[in-house]
């Protein structure tokens, strides 16, 4: 069989059949090997997408980004994407969703599909269905994708923890505040605290005493959900609240390190340490080599004691006792 002829150029990578034979392809032209069937009644363009490179958190972010879009075509005019599949697309932090044997591959989870008000909802395999109600639903179009708004997908979430609420509305409603190499300042936010307060006080929601728990906790400052989590780990263990990505300057006024976590006054940081790349590794040691001479005690929370928030937990309180 010869090579296929082109399709259309305005159907774009994912089209929907109805609106390929309306631009003139043919049934059988749908059916050649350089598409993909990822859904009923659409078409894809066969892709060697490899996520084997990222970690399991991104490698299924990524593949539910994959999926919700190839779902696209389908949406009729009163849907949108919604829940997980809403915040996957806003890039936003997800819960890994594992099975005894691991991470689950992201490509077998469910799109999240909504209905505004009455209309059918959707039945289709791989598909998660949701009715919303217009009163207490916002829809906003991004890269001209009809999805929840920020608000509105967080709010539809309350039946995850309070600590995965908090880190993702951390990542909502971060204030791209100036700084020494800070980045995108004065950005807006996806998202405000007041903005998440309306979303779910406007109509019922599912998981409302965890919704409310959550949004006392949430602050403008975190930068990543590791932050966030060692915060809610300090806060529910009565700590003090720490300052978020406080910029430290020595007596002369010169710049040294902004700190994941701090408490500024007894000169406590708190800084969680990735897997680092060697470009970086260098520069991190200088920098907390510089606060250290500077009288700062720093507490380097690696991924084995993050693993153990109890153990983390002592140590700041050691420190602060110190």
């Amino acid at each position: 069989m010869g090579r296929p002829r082109p399709l259309p150029a305005e159907l774009g990578r994912r089209f929907s059949v109805q609106d390929a034979l309306r631009a003139g392809a043919n049934s059988g032209r749908l059916r050649r090997s350089d598409l993909e069937i990822p859904f009923r009644g659409v078409r894809s363009a066969v892709t060697s997408t490899d996520l084997s490179a990222l970690d399991p958190f991104e490698r299924q972010a990524a593949a539910r980004r994959i999926r919700a879009r190839r779902y696209v075509p389908r949406l009729r005019g009163d849907q949108f994407l919604s829940h997980e599949s809403a915040v996957a697309l806003y890039g936003g932090p997800l819960p890994l969703v594992t099975d005894r044997d691991g991470p689950v591959d992201g490509m077998e989870l469910p799109v999240h599909v909504a209905t505004l008000g009455r209309g059918t909802l959707v039945r289709a395999n791989g598909v998660t269905a949701h009715r919303t109600n217009p009163q207490n639903t916002s829809v906003v179009h991004r890269d001209g994708i009809p999805l929840a708004s920020a608000a509105t997908a967080w709010a539809q979430l309350g039946a995850w923890s309070v600590l995965d609420l908090v880190v993702l509305g951390d990542f909502l409603c971060r204030a791209w505040r100036p700084g020494p190499g800070r980045r995108d300042v004065g950005k807006r936010p996806l998202a405000t605290i007041d903005e998440l307060r309306t979303a779910i006080s406007a109509g019922r929601r599912a998981g409302i005493a965890r919704l409310r728990d959550a949004v006392d906790l949430i602050r403008e400052d975190s930068w990543s959900p590791r932050e966030s989590m060692i915060r809610f780990h300090m806060i529910t263990a009565d700590l003090p609240e720490p300052s978020l990505n406080h910029d430290v300057y020595d007596s002369s006024g010169r710049f040294l390190a902004c700190v994941d976590l701090a408490y500024p006054e007894r000169k406590i940081a708190i800084e969680y340490q990735s897997v680092l790349h060697h470009s970086r590794y260098a520069a991190d040691v200088e920098r907390i080599a510089a606060l250290r001479a500077a009288g700062w005690i720093v507490i380097e929370v690696t991924s084995d004691l993050f693993a153990r928030p109890e153990v983390m937990i002592d140590r700041i309180c050691r420190a602060l006792r110190a």
